[in-house]
């Protein structure tokens, strides 16, 4: 049985309701911790991470999780075609903030092509596109050009203004906010890249902070929103096919935070 089929979520949410009695506040709406999962990875690829917490489980992840195959950034153009593949049409991908179904064809650098998104941006580190954190399919997605641009190199965190094809994302002038349906992708895909690179690889130490304001360093917020997202958006059909497809056919490591949610709230 594939392993998305084992595996078993629970997540509950408290709603907030609306006051309508003078004097009375509406409750602020809060996401609990995801409950713990199981998979048919818990005795085999994660062994040595089961059971354990705080830095011990992120330097057991780091350890896990870094032993993968690493692809050249030409070679993810190919790799995107497969991994972000639209569900409803083979011959399309799916783009990250805009939600838009785009002919696979169509990549390239031009006003109306897709190209790849960093979404821990190189920036954030320096890193580049060699092969490495540059070309890690772990935290790289299709998306339209324009808007990746307008995404730019920002960190992430509440609020902001619509764009064009912007798919419900908004950006300010210092932070960009993912479309809902993406926005615990966004969180676990920066999380991913905060514990497999931890600079013993030549690599920077990529560390996620509560900063609207990283720029050059090898750090990505905003931490506190990331979490609340990662709560508030479980991980999806695609995002679970995703993260196989990465492990079988590219890279041979997995996204621990999409296998098991509560892992972020163990670490952070």
């Amino acid at each position: 049985m594939p392993a998305t089929q084992i595996r078993r979520r629970w997540k509950t949410v408290a709603l907030a309701t609306s006051a309508v009695l003078a004097g009375l506040t509406a409750p602020t709406l809060t996401a609990t911790p995801a409950a713990a999962t199981t998979t048919a990875y818990d005795t085999t690829y994660y062994r040595n991470a089961i059971g354990r917490t705080g830095t011990g489980l992120k330097s057991s992840l780091h350890t896990i999780v870094s032993s993968q195959n690493k692809l050249s950034y030409s070679a993810v153009w190919e790799a995107l075609k497969v991994t972000d593949q639209d569900p409803n049409n083979s011959n399309n991908v799916i783009l990250l903030y805009s939600g838009i179904s785009r002919a696979k064809s169509l990549n390239g650098g031009n006003t109306g092509n897709w190209n790849r998104e960093h979404v821990w941006a190189q920036s954030h580190g320096d890193f580049g596109t060699s092969a490495g954190p540059g070309t890690d399919l772990h935290h790289l997605r299709p998306e339209d050009v324009q808007v990746n641009s307008i995404r730019g190199n920002k960190d992430f965190d509440h609020g902001g203004s619509p764009f064009t094809n912007s798919g419900g994302s908004l950006t300010d002038s210092n932070s960009f906010e993912p479309r809902d349906a993406v926005k615990g992708d966004v969180a676990r895909m920066v999380l991913y890249m905060a514990v497999r690179y931890e600079g013993d690889d030549s690599w920077p130490d990529l560390e996620a902070n509560d900063s609207t304001t990283n720029g050059s360093v090898p750090y990505h917020g905003r931490l506190s929103v990331l979490k609340q997202w990662h709560e508030q958006d479980p991980p999806s059909s695609f995002e679970e096919r995703r993260n196989d497809v990465i492990y079988t056919s590219y890279q041979r490591n997995r996204n621990p935070f999409i296998d098991h949610p509560e892992w972020v709230e163990a670490i952070w």
